[in-house]
């Protein structure tokens, strides 16, 4: 339980600067509104793109605007009708060609690696869609016949933007053909059932105390975040989501990769008790649609944990997009849980904003 001392509205009274719980509150409203502002009727240009043949979609993006290719493309392994890559860097990917439709997200329109990226496959001959709350990123649209904006939302961290961004993206894809849009009472019920988990995650309410009492076990461990491929996407934005709102180191594992190699240092090199193993959180993400083979390797890892302080969360819903999404509500109050446990405001991205600074002093870049 809870430390009955800890009096978690002081910390957020004293910490939350930015509104952090708000835009926590909001994520399935920011969803439900991307979906509805991606359709012909507001872009128009949606009908040509969707009667082009594209072999596939590079999504070029970083940290938090980069989360929703990630999705995009497991989404697309696991039922899409063309391959999702995404790309995080400067450069175009040597092998690229102007028959691979190029989706630029950036929330604020900014940074530096998207744009470059965006402008040399547009000076290529790309056609591209841009997602972004305006910036320079949004200006190639005015400056390129073949370069489409869709508009999102700012006023607040990229890392909390995800639902405005990636539900953009996805209702683009299903527009395009690439992933299945689901039926309206499907997407309804959906949104729903993630209202909910949000609403009972919340760690201020008696129903998320189980959540606020996994935080306080966490604070003074080192983290390993485990599960199968599916959950890939998930995994990776909960550590970033650790890094940036925590402040925390952690380390991925993807099941049956790690199998074949991480899991040795499990056992580390001898048989005497190891601290640093004994002591980890470790959480396995993991949802009903594992593969069978997958779903006993991870069954026989939470059994045979070195660490006393192992956590299955399993990833509530009926379809692969909508765990996923329920993984994210999960991770995003426990990591603000967490930062305001440290004492840190989760908003504060010092390291990040000093590096801006010391990169914008130099004329080259």
């Amino acid at each position: 339980m809870a430390d009955d001392a800890l009096n978690i509205d002081d910390l957020i009274q004293q910490l939350d600067s930015e509104g952090m719980i708000g835009f926590t509150e909001s994520f399935v409203s920011d969803i439900e509104k991307g979906f509805s502002v991606v359709n012909e009727k507001y872009l128009p240009w949606l009908s040509e793109l969707k009667s082009t043949e594209w072999s596939g979609v590079l999504c070029f993006g970083m940290g938090g605007s980069a989360a929703g290719g990630d999705f995009l493309a497991r989404l697309s392994d696991a039922s899409g009708s063309k391959p999702v890559v995404v790309h995080r860097g400067y450069e175009v990917p040597s092998w690229w060609t102007t028959d691979w439709l190029i989706l630029a997200t950036s929330h604020s329109g900014n940074t530096e690696e998207t744009l470059a990226a965006t402008e040399s496959a547009l000076q290529r001959g790309a056609t591209a869609v841009v997602i972004s709350t305006g910036g320079m990123l949004a200006g190639l649209c005015e400056l390129h016949e073949s370069c489409y904006l869709i508009p999102s939302i700012g006023g607040q961290p990229p890392r909390t933007a995800f639902g405005h961004l990636f539900s953009r993206q996805l209702a683009l894809f299903e527009h395009l053909g690439i992933l299945t849009r689901q039926s309206n009472d499907e997407r309804e019920a959906m949104l729903v059932r993630l209202g909910y988990a949000c609403e009972t995650n919340d760690f201020r309410k008696p129903s998320g105390a189980p959540l606020l009492d996994l935080a306080i076990a966490m604070k003074e461990r080192t983290v390993s975040l485990l599960g199968p491929t599916e959950m890939q996407p998930a995994l990776i934005r909960f550590k970033n989501q650790l890094n940036e709102n925590a402040g925390r180191f952690a380390r991925v594992g993807v099941v049956p990769e790690m199998n074949h190699n991480e899991i040795v240092a499990w056992g580390g090199v001898s048989d005497d008790a190891d601290p640093a193993r004994e002591d980890q959180a470790t959480l396995f993400l993991t949802w009903d649609g594992m593969q069978r083979r997958v779903a006993r390797r991870i069954d026989w890892m939470i059994e045979h944990t070195p660490t006393d302080y192992a956590w299955r969360i399993h990833g509530e819903g009926t379809s692969h997009l909508e765990v996923l999404l329920h993984h994210c509500i999960v991770m995003d109050w426990l990591t603000i849980a967490l930062a305001f446990l440290h004492g840190k405001d989760p908003a504060a991205i010092r390291p990040i904003q000093a590096l801006k600074a010391y990169l914008a002093d130099d004329a080259s870049v």
